[in-house]
């Protein structure tokens, strides 16, 4: 082990895999945290082991970050790790678990205003706490996966937009809150996937982007390796938007 223990939630599929994926590459022994996309996580863990000559790259941790008691399950499994590998503590850790559903404002109910706030914010700060000392015994960093709504209106997305701006702030306040042994930044990515319900909207905002095409999940996992071996920053929110956020 070069690097050090990572923890990516919702690192099983998407960009979470992508991040799972460079992170393996850089050296790190990755946590792939998912919920049920078990068998797509364990198959990129045989596959990068292949890769690297048949090493223990990562394992699989399954929880379900919606219950108090899939956090704590999350928790207790991560520690378990490190303690087996031998490691300082966690060297990294992603808060990459998301909801990204459209509805309308009117039809947006207090279940799953709750479920977005639990997601967004709620597991972020209690993962973040619980793993603070950890963190600062690898002299570790966080990293928030937030998006390029803020200051935006998004129709359909206001339980979304609002709790991902709850996380892009809770990382600003722990940039300042665990200095100075712990960074914490974020990563914004832009037009980079785009659900099925809103591929009409993808398309005009890949209009805007000045580099005139979309991303892919690796330019957000290489944003992300970057703010973690940059060891002088920290309290900074990375865009991977092709400029969208300078766009007239």
């Amino acid at each position: 082990m070069a690097k050090g223990v990572a923890l990516v939630t919702g690192g099983g599929r998407r960009i979470g895999a992508e991040i799972t994926s460079e992170l393996i590459d850089d050296g790190w022994y990755v946590l792939v945290h998912v919920r049920q996309s078990y068998e797509e996580a364990n198959k990129l863990l045989s596959q990068k082991s292949k890769q690297h000559g048949g090493i223990e790259c990562g394992s699989v941790v399954i929880a379900d970050l919606s219950t108090d008691e899939g956090l704590a399950s999350l928790i207790e499994q991560t520690n378990a790790a490190i303690l087996t590998q031998k490691a300082e503590g966690l060297g990294a850790l992603i808060h990459n678990a998301s909801i990204y559903k459209s509805n309308d404002y009117g039809s947006v109910d207090l279940a799953e205003l709750r479920m977005n706030t639990r997601i967004h914010i709620e597991v972020p700060f209690l993962l973040t706490q619980a793993f603070a000392v950890s963190l600062r015994a690898a002299s570790g960093c966080v990293i928030g996966m937030v998006d390029t709504s803020l200051g935006r209106a998004w129709k359909g997305l206001s339980h979304y937009t609002a709790t991902k701006a709850g996380l892009r702030q809770l990382m600003m306040n722990l940039a300042g809150d665990l200095a100075p042994d712990v960074r914490v930044n974020c990563v914004a990515p832009g037009a980079i996937m785009a659900a099925p319900w809103e591929a009409e909207h993808f398309a005009s905002v890949i209009e805007k982007v000045p580099l005139g095409r979309g991303g892919s999940p690796v330019d957000v996992a290489k944003a992300v390796l970057f703010l973690i071996q940059s060891d002088y920053l920290s309290g900074q929110v990375l865009n991977v938007d092709g400029g969208w956020t300078v766009a007239p």
